[in-house]
């Protein structure tokens, strides 16, 4: 028996919810769900985690921070050590109120900067990486959802069946 995948469109996020519920409650597991916005309540319908990309988000402002003292300290202190308007560069921490907004802004630079680059890497968007969207009109106005019968373990015939059941606009099946 060929695996198959499932590329189930709807032209509602309503009717989308509706039938994920439904096919969820039958132990049908979805796989993946391609959508023009975001669709509230999706997730836990469909099993998704949290997302971790503010932990990570975190780690990357922490960084920028680092990088921040270090740089003021090696630029106003250790390379440079010029005496500016009678505030003498011995040491950083004498001056460390005048870094804050450099600390601060190179902060949010990381962070953002790396969240971008972490989000864009797991989900395989950046340039030149292979895209695997279904459907180009997922971008405009329609919802596929993905289903496997390798992650259902039931007959392709059984699945069909339990899709057509749902409010589908259209239905793509094809060997995986």
């Amino acid at each position: 028996m060929a695996n198959k995948v499932f590329h189930v469109m709807y032209d509602d996020d309503q009717k989308l919810l509706d039938a994920a519920r439904a096919l969820v409650a039958q132990g049908i597991r979805v796989k993946e769900v391609f959508s023009p916005f975001p669709v509230h309540g999706l997730d836990p319908i469909i099993g998704v985690k949290r997302t971790r990309l503010a932990i990570a988000s975190f780690m990357y402002a922490c960084t920028g921070t680092a990088l921040s003292i270090l740089g003021t300290w090696y630029f106003m202190v250790s390379d440079w050590d010029w005496n500016i308007g009678g505030k003498p560069n011995f040491t950083w921490i004498e001056n460390a109120p005048a870094f804050v907004p450099v600390m601060f802004e190179f902060s949010v630079f990381c962070g953002a900067h790396g969240m971008v680059l972490t989000y864009l890497l797991r989900n395989g968007t950046l340039p030149g990486m292979p895209a695997d969207n279904p459907d180009p009109r997922t971008t405009d106005d329609k919802f596929v959802m993905e289903i496997t019968t390798e992650d259902n373990h039931v007959s392709a015939q059984d699945l069909e069946a339990k899709i057509r059941a749902t409010d589908v606009f259209e239905l793509s099946i094809k060997d995986y």
